[in-house]
């Protein structure tokens, strides 16, 4: 009877909280859709700063612009956390090209459209230029591994079609352009070509950072465009024998300063304990870094504006963070949980932005069962908005050293797929790329997760 009576009671009491919770998620999806600062913000970080690779320039601009814009959005305080970054320069225009011999026995060349891979070594102002060999896994390297030296090797290993998530494919593929060069480096090739990280139907390359791996040659790696990768294999598929020449310049400066810019709304009750949202501020030198991760952090900017603009006071202190470095070290990540263990600071919640400023679709949870199961009942709450698709397992770069360091829960923002690597590291990632409805969209999922877990904690 006991039992009884507690849950007809408890019932009303979860739907008004339910009813009151919706109405407040309401108010903030009113405040951010109506607003221009969105656009403003997008427009200034990409037109006016645009590509933002950790050491250069535009760099300091856009932590200089970042400050500002959380000032202006109304944090109580904002913070800048210094820390060391590396300094990759492209150093040049990356060029490369195949010849072969035709059926007529003329010599036939074919330029390609290529970029250096971040952290690569150049290939010096001579070039490389050796024969190309195509290989289509690490598998097939191994077992023509006899075959590889003094050898430009291609990885052509296509993203996988069926995945409707395309970020399974990029997960399974990106090896190839992280440890790839390395890999072959070990069998004696001079060089490396891969296939670029996209499902697109142009032709521009991908770049992103490749990694050495300790005592084996660095030697220089570019990505290729897809519609080149065709005429590659139609080339290989001929029997054709091709020789490759590679002109890259990239160069790794001693590390630099850089910062992690933190707004700070602090809290009523809980001041000591943290919850946390950013994107990462820096970008790759070819694109505007609109997309990769412009909109994360227009998005965390317009969550702090709206909170100010409700008069909205969290319980917990909110750290709204604009990342340093994300793309080629995480040096701002690390850095960010280094100090809140040195602050003796309390993380019980952190959530990112990093997949684009598409459609969003829900969030992942990188979470404890019995976490898991108390966010799920919020679900229905993101449902006029299109977030509710929830899935247990999830986080995303910068946040994943809290989540390693104090087993804090954490969720990454899972916006629609489908475009997001089209434009993913390309010279076609800009302003134009993004629907600023679609961005707004994501800043009222992601505004009304971290209302919730204000409120009722994890």
């Amino acid at each position: 009877m006991k039992k009884i009576f507690l849950l007809v009671f408890l019932v009303p009491i979860f739907s008004f909280a339910q009813t009151s919770d919706s109405a407040f998620i309401k108010a903030i999806a009113d405040n951010i859709l109506v607003s221009r600062m969105p656009y403003n913000n997008l427009h200034t970080l990409t037109k006016k700063i645009g590509g933002r690779l950790a050491g250069s320039p535009q760099m300091v601009k856009a932590e200089a612009w970042g400050y500002k814009a959380l000032q202006e959005a109304g944090a109580d305080k904002v913070i800048m956390q210094q820390c060391m970054v590396p300094h990759w320069v492209r150093g040049g225009k990356d060029m490369a090209s195949v010849s072969y011999k035709s059926a007529n026995g003329k010599t036939q060349t074919m330029q390609l459209n290529v970029l250096a891979l971040g952290n690569s070594v150049g290939s010096g102002v001579k070039g490389v230029q050796a024969p190309l060999i195509r290989v289509n896994s690490f598998d097939e390297l191994e077992k023509r591994k006899d075959e590889i030296k003094g050898k430009i090797v291609f990885y052509n290993v296509p993203f996988e079609e069926t995945f409707v998530q395309t970020f399974q494919a990029y997960g399974k593929n990106v090896v190839y352009r992280a440890i790839g060069a390395s890999r072959a480096a070990k069998y004696g090739a001079v060089a490396v070509l891969v296939r670029s990280m996209t499902h697109a139907m142009d032709n521009n390359p991908h770049t992103g950072a490749l990694y050495y791996l300790d005592s084996i040659k660095q030697i220089p790696a570019a990505a290729v465009g897809l519609r080149d990768v065709e005429k590659l294999d139609t080339l290989f598929d001929n029997n054709m024998v091709l020789t490759a020449a590679l002109f890259t310049y990239g160069n790794m400066l001693p590390d630099t300063i850089g910062h992690n810019i933190v707004g700070e709304l602090t809290g009523t009750e809980f001041p000591n304990e943290v919850i946390t949202v950013g994107g990462h501020l820096d970008s790759w030198d070819v694109n505007e870094g609109a997309t990769d991760d412009g909109t994360g952090i227009v998005q965390t900017i317009e969550i702090l504006r709206a909170f100010k603009a409700l008069g909205y006071q969290p319980k917990h202190t909110m750290h709204f963070v604009l990342f340093a470095n994300e793309e080629n070290g995480t040096r701002g990540a690390k850095k960010y949980a280094e100090e809140a263990k040195a602050n003796n600071e309390k993380h019980i919640f952190a959530l990112e932005s990093d997949a684009g400023g598409f459609t969003p679709r829900g969030f992942g949870f990188g979470v404890s069962d019995t976490v898991w199961n108390k966010i799920y009942t919020w679900r229905n709450l993101f449902e006029p908005y299109g977030g509710d698709g929830f899935v247990k397992g999830g986080g995303d770069a910068d946040i994943d050293p809290l989540h390693e360091m104090f087993n804090t829960p954490v969720a990454g923002l899972r916006p629609d797929t489908q475009r997001y690597f089209d434009v993913h590291h390309a010279v076609s990632d800009v302003f134009e790329a993004v629907n600023i409805r679609e961005l707004k969209l994501g800043a009222i999922n992601m505004a009304a997760l971290l209302y919730l877990v204000d409120k009722y904690g994890l």
